[in-house]
């Protein structure tokens, strides 16, 4: 890819039916509520100050024609796994600040992550943000593109085990990542991004019945 300035940042995203399969929705009801989440976090970090380029790693052909759609840029790793994934991403850029944060953050608002970005740089070497939960990791950076990646079960200690420093800024809407229901009612209080808000008011016609609330009242709602 051609020289940019500011963060390479990579958003590993998946597709299709393996997408967010711990969510206790109908099967076709996951899948667009999954996308929608995803696009909503690539949207959020297209507009964040400081990232030079931002580029989806996904081989699901949906995914793929959504997110070019944004104008963010692609990359198919060819093969299955998140590790795989993230690596296929890395491979394809040039060496300098980069960040892998992951696509379930239907809830993330630019001022987190250019919160975030901004305090990576202080770090003299990978930087590590958590999930709400601590177990998680949803943003690893590096200044010099050598990102120790591990993501998977347990990740925030492994990740912290390789190097990572963790940052301990609040940055609430960057640590919901939602996989479970219980995970879905959190981000809507703080307030999900507008495609979210669609799928959501779309595919579960009775919100009450998942004991989610039938809209938000976060400031983006």
């Amino acid at each position: 890819m051609t020289h940019v300035s500011g963060w390479r940042v990579l958003v590993p995203v998946k597709g299709g039916d393996e997408a967010k399969t711990r969510l206790a929705l109908p099967h076709r009801q996951r899948r667009e509520l999954a996308l929608a989440m995803a696009l909503d976090c690539l949207t959020a970090c297209r507009d964040t100050p400081g990232v030079g380029l931002l580029v989806c790693v996904s081989d699901d052909p949906e995914v793929l024609r959504a997110v070019r759609g944004l104008g963010v840029g692609t990359v198919s790793p060819g093969r299955p796994g998140l590790a795989v994934a993230v690596a296929a991403g890395l491979a394809s850029l040039e060496r300098g600040p980069t960040a892998v944060l992951l696509g379930d953050l239907p809830a993330l608002r630019v001022e987190d992550l250019g919160r975030a970005l901004a305090r990576a740089l202080t770090v003299p070497g990978p930087a590590l943000v958590t999930d709400a939960a601590g177990s998680g990791s949803v943003l690893l950076t590096d200044p010099d593109g050598d990102v120790p990646h591990r993501f998977g079960p347990d990740s925030a200690r492994r990740h912290l085990e390789a190097g990572a420093v963790a940052l301990t800024d609040p940055l609430p809407s960057l640590r919901r990542d939602v996989d479970t229901v219980e995970d879905l009612r959190s981000a809507l209080t703080l307030g999900v991004g507008p495609r979210t808000r669609v799928a959501l008011a779309r595919d579960v016609p009775a919100p009450t019945a998942l004991d989610l609330p039938a809209g938000c009242a976060g400031p983006r709602c």
